[in-house]
């Protein structure tokens, strides 16, 4: 397996050296130019939550929402919308729940070209009576996460919150585990869905370049009969959440996932600032990002300890799951790094 891999790189980037002259020759306006229609969604609250069980001090989900507004970011998703009868509001933060008041407490009435989102999980969301009509709401998009199996309970979900007026997104995760006969039978419901985007998710970090874009060109040929847009959200366990991110950018993904300094869980995701950097588009503004980083973000990496690092690689490589690397690196003591790859190779 490793050789085959070996040679699948060297073919990428034989091909990648020949194609190099047509790209020197490219006029320079296609370096310089960039598509409008790529949309940037902020996951740091929400998928950082992940770290502190949503316990975020409100000056910080202030601070995160301020520098989106500032940086011309297009959608904060903002946390949760999940049951309080499975998770309990003593053991989680507020940002688990979403609850109108909580959320208007930092963003008032949003007086500002920044929508703000919000993720239900399929099973574990009362998001009938939990999610309001959006005319109720100061939400504009509801993301449903779901894993392949309940594919039919996400669709009943992005149907209910279609017709409360929400723009809607449904997130596919561990999209690395997935069958292809499957993927293929939920893209086509998908399809006929409601849903206004679809997102292949790296769950793991498990993803290389050449499956993401196979990943992104399925998603795409198997929508391209409707106006749908095809996002991703990347994870950095093996530090190509920028590189799949911009991959897909390229296949032609628009909608983008990322987090200030990459706070997401475990090894966390696309880091904002890089692709902020990246795209040409003069409306994304980085210094605001920056300060909020630099303010408000970086002093919680201590606690929280999100970013690259060993175990979150070897969970990754195994495509797994990094509630394992989580649980490793909660340890005082974090033991033999060797014997946790042979216990996540004996579990794979």
């Amino acid at each position: 397996m490793a050789i085959e891999r070996i040679h699948q790189i060297t073919r990428s980037v034989l091909n990648r050296i020949m194609d190099q002259s047509a790209l020197n020759e490219a006029p320079a306006r296609k370096w310089l130019t960039y598509r409008p229609e790529i949309k940037l969604i902020d996951c740091t609250i929400r998928d950082g939550g992940l770290m502190n069980d949503h316990r975020f001090e409100a000056d910080t989900v202030r601070a995160v929402y301020q520098a989106c507004v500032a940086g011309g970011i297009d959608y904060m998703e903002i946390g949760y919308i999940n049951s309080r009868q499975i998770f309990s509001p003593d053991e989680h933060g507020p940002w688990k729940f979403c609850a109108e008041e909580d959320i208007r407490g930092i963003v008032g009435d949003n007086g500002t070209p920044l929508k703000l989102a919000a993720m239900a999980d399929a099973e574990k969301s009362d998001y009938e009576t939990d999610i309001l009509p959006s005319d109720e709401s100061v939400l504009d998009m509801i993301r449903v996460a779901t894993y392949i199996h309940q594919i039919p309970l996400a669709l009943d979900m992005i149907r209910d919150a279609h017709e409360k007026g929400y723009e809607t997104t449904l997130n596919l995760m561990a999209a690395s585990t997935v069958p292809e006969s499957e993927m293929d039978e939920a893209l086509s419901m998908l399809a006929e869905s409601d849903v206004d985007a679809i997102y292949v998710v790296d769950s793991f970090g498990a993803l290389y370049s050449e499956q993401v874009e196979a990943l992104v060109d399925k998603f795409l040929n198997a929508l391209q009969s409707t106006d749908k847009q095809v996002g991703i959200h990347a994870h950095n366990n093996q530090q190509l959440a920028f590189a799949n991110t911009i991959q897909a950018l390229i296949r032609g993904a628009n909608y983008l996932d990322a987090s200030l300094a990459g706070l997401g869980r475990g090894a966390g995701n696309c880091p904002m600032e890089l692709i902020v950097g990246f795209l040409h588009n003069p409306k994304f503004r980085l210094r605001p990002l920056l300060e909020c980083i630099q303010y408000d973000v970086e002093p919680m990496r201590a606690e929280l300890m999100w970013g690259f690092d060993l175990p979150y690689m070897i969970t990754g490589l195994m495509n797994q799951h990094p509630r394992a690397g989580m649980r490793f690196n909660a340890a005082k003591e974090r033991g033999s790094m060797a014997r946790f790859y042979d216990e996540m190779e004996d579990a794979g």
